[in-house]
């Protein structure tokens, strides 16, 4: 518990609340003498739910002391009070909204009149918890120079194991209105400090510096623990409750934010208030920042193929484009030789065409290409040659103008590639009988490209390779986003994660398909590949397996391997390369080159599967 106060919340919320509404207005003396005997403290502000029960409500003269200013952003400054009351759901601090920059310094004691109102970052629709602050603020300064409200210590001890209370169906699945069960739940933990002063000790990294100044810890050591030092999102169950996101008060052009690897460590004591922002939610704002101290983390590189084996790849290669500069071509290029060994076939995402974002009518990815298989071959890789299909002008998603779509890169002294009178964008390829075995109507067509599972996104590529004599099918996904799902740490819980139903759609088409191969012959080698934006236990694959047609290859990593992609901390899979059945010996390598570290080629790690056919 906190130090205690002589008056309970309730009782201080209950007279405040009477005050604000006029019911104790008999007379001013009156109303002075009750604000004398009980006034509103920050505790009474926040109250012990989500949503402050003085919302909507002035205040007047709230004291405290300055724990930490703004002077960029969301201008304000955080002040607590230093006598706390006795109950644990209570937040000491506060935000004051000033818009303009602060004239308060850190250390100042203050009283504080304004509006007590609930800002939520990323506006209502986005599910994003709201915080609870003063705005429009009158502000004395009663004193300076004043030690500051002792931190509270964020640890492994202090936040619980579960994440976070179901929410109430009443209310469509919120926790707003739930009372804080701060020694139960890690949301209801972080919530009851909101504002205040705390500070951890050295901490392991789990998500590296950002281009936004930021980076992720974990207070929990034991967590989830990745093999690399991050920590594995695993499951809806697994939110890994010991992350935490740092940002500092002082603006990096006066202290530049230091660049950290997941597996680094935040060395010694960082101290701040507690924000909540819409890029993470929970968020330490550090008035002292720890120091980084660099571990041994490089980027993987995978094993050669045997000449017997035939090794397919799958690459996010983040909206490569000719406006690019050649550094980023010859970076990607560098990794596919050196990281990941010249696979046979390589199935790329986010290919742009000639001109990127230029939104002109452009959809030829021609010189795009050309530029990044002349790089491979520069950086000693082979001579790949490319299969795609353009897309329609502005009818797959991604940015404006750039027409991403899938692309084949393969070796052609290894393998050759069944032309079969290609596709266009809008022309679905099937599968018929050759010889009495499966092939593709159209190599390379697209997967039913009508189906609205796939309005404004990308369309599956198909195409029909050749290796040693054998058959094989490659079709190359790069599914729906996750845009528009909420995050975590949600008012939801659990959040809602409405883009699944496009991809749980998209998966089915992908899985009938598989299955129309299978069906013509059930001896078929058939790899699905990509981006396809979802995790290995999710809805998605599930869809994608239905039937035993597909296997997810990621789980024959052991969990503590498999991811592709860090966000807000949590190591996840959603790049992934599915089997058919018949291919019943592989192995299987994500190849951690990019997720893990501040300095980045593309946000994905791509992912190399070798076999037998």
């Amino acid at each position: 518990m906190r130090s205690s106060h002589p008056r309970s919340a309730a009782v201080a919320a209950l007279v405040a609340t009477a005050l604000a509404t006029g019911l104790l207005a008999g007379s001013a003396g009156a109303a002075e003498g009750a604000a004398a005997a009980d006034p509103v403290r920050i505790h009474d502000i926040q109250g012990t739910t989500r949503i402050s029960p003085l919302n909507g409500q002035p205040v007047a003269d709230v004291e405290g002391i300055v724990t930490g200013v703004r002077t960029y952003g969301s201008r304000g400054f955080w002040f607590q009070d230093p006598d706390a009351d006795d109950d644990d759901a209570t937040s000491e601090g506060v935000f004051v909204f000033t818009n303009a920059v602060p004239t308060v310094a850190v250390g100042d004691a203050v009283k504080v009149s304004g509006t007590v109102g609930e800002y939520v970052p990323g506006g209502a629709a986005s599910g994003n918890q709201s915080v609870t602050q003063i705005a429009k603020p009158v502000v004395t300064v009663v004193s300076s120079g004043n030690a500051l409200p002792r931190a509270t210590a964020v640890n492994e001890y202090t936040v619980p194991a579960r994440y976070a209370p179901a929410g109430d169906p009443a209310a469509g699945g919120s926790i707003n209105g739930l009372a804080l069960k701060p020694e139960r739940y890690a949301l209801d933990y972080y919530e009851s400090l909101e504002g205040m002063n705390v500070r951890i000790g050295t901490s392991r990294v789990v998500g590296a510096t950002d281009p936004y100044s930021e980076l992720w810890v974990t207070v929990k050591g034991w967590e989830n623990t990745a093999k690399r030092g991050g920590t594995v999102y695993g499951s809806y169950e697994s939110q890994n409750t010991g992350r935490l996101q740092i940002q500092q008060l002082a603006p990096v052009a006066q202290q530049p934010f230091p660049v950290a690897n997941v597996g680094d460590r935040l060395t010694g004591t960082t101290e701040g208030p507690l924000d909540f922002n819409q890029f993470g939610g929970y968020t330490l704002v550090a008035r002292t920042l720890g120091t980084v101290k660099a571990g041994t983390l490089a980027p993987e590189k995978t094993k050669p193929q045997a000449a017997g084996e035939l090794a397919v790849a799958t690459y996010n290669v983040e909206n490569l484009d000719p406006t690019d500069p050649q550094a980023k071509f010859d970076a990607l290029a560098k990794a596919v030789v050196e990281n990941l060994a010249s696979p046979d076939i390589v199935a790329l995402e986010e290919i742009q065409d000639d001109n990127g974002a230029k939104n002109d009518g452009t959809v030829s990815a021609e010189q795009t290409l050309t530029q990044f298989t002349a790089a491979i071959a520069a950086a000693g890789g082979p001579a790949y040659r490319w299969r795609s299909v353009d897309p329609e002008d502005k009818k797959d998603g991604g940015e404006p103008g750039g027409n991403i779509r899938q692309v084949f890169l393969y070796n052609p002294a290894r393998v050759s590639f069944t032309e079969r009178a290609p596709g266009d964008a809008v022309t679905a390829t099937g599968v018929t009988k050759v010889n009495g075995k499966a092939a593709l109507t159209h190599s390379p067509g697209r997967i039913d490209p009508a189906n609205p599972a796939w309005a404004d996104s990308r369309k599956p590529l198909a195409g029909e390779f050749t290796f040693r004599g054998k058959t094989v099918f490659v079709v190359a996904n790069h599914f729906g986003s996750k845009g528009g799902d909420e995050g975590l740490t949600s008012h939801h819980q659990p959040p809602v994660r409405s883009s699944e139903a496009k991809r749980l759609l998209q998966a089915q088409s992908v899985n009938a398909f598989v299955k129309d191969v299978l069906a013509a012959d059930k001896k078929a080698d058939v790899l699905v590949l990509g981006d396809i934006n979802d995790f290995e236990f999710s809805a998605t694959t599930h869809a994608l397996t239905d039937g035993g047609a597909l296997y997810p290859a990621v789980k024959s990593l052991p969990k503590a391997e498999r991811y592709s992609y860090v966000y807000q901390g949590n190591a996840q899979v959603l790049d992934q390369i599915l089997t058919s059945p018949a291919i019943k010996n592989f192995t299987y390598d994500s190849v951690h080159i990019n997720a893990e570290f501040a300095a980045q080629n593309s946000d994905h790690d791509p992912q190399v599967l070798r076999f037998r056919p």
